[in-house]
């Protein structure tokens, strides 16, 4: 389900009814992945999708970051909660480890799985 409702933001952010905000922790993340056919293909994917780069505090991103993962947010995840922070209305994301740590914690942008996205935005 998670997969099919993943699709189904996609093709609507292709619509023009969402906007994908792409972070520097993004392309950090894509160039370390090892298959090369799959980071191709993710790289493609961001730059079909993504919006120009959307300006933020890099500094700002850096101490926030530092803040979530002493919190027990992994490294790569902080970067991704704290660019979202800046950059975005919520966070969707498939890892459910970081929902719940985000939850737990508190952080300041609604974090949730593709099908609570769905059905947010599906429920009047």
């Amino acid at each position: 389900m998670e997969t099919d409702a993943l699709y189904l933001i996609v093709r609507q952010v292709e619509a023009g009814h969402y906007r994908f905000a792409v972070s520097p922790a993004h392309f950090q993340e894509v160039g370390a992945i090892r298959d090369r056919e799959e980071r191709t293909e993710v790289t493609a994917l961001l730059q079909r999708l993504a919006l120009p780069l959307i300006a933020c505090d890099r500094d700002e991103a850096r101490a926030r970051a530092t803040a979530l993962h002493a919190a027990g947010i992994g490294v790569a995840d902080a970067a991704h909660v704290a660019f979202a922070e800046q950059m975005a209305d919520c966070l969707i994301t498939c890892d459910h480890a970081l929902l719940k740590r985000c939850r737990r914690i508190g952080v300041k942008i609604a974090v949730m799985n593709p099908i609570e996205f769905i059905a947010n935005e599906l429920t009047p």
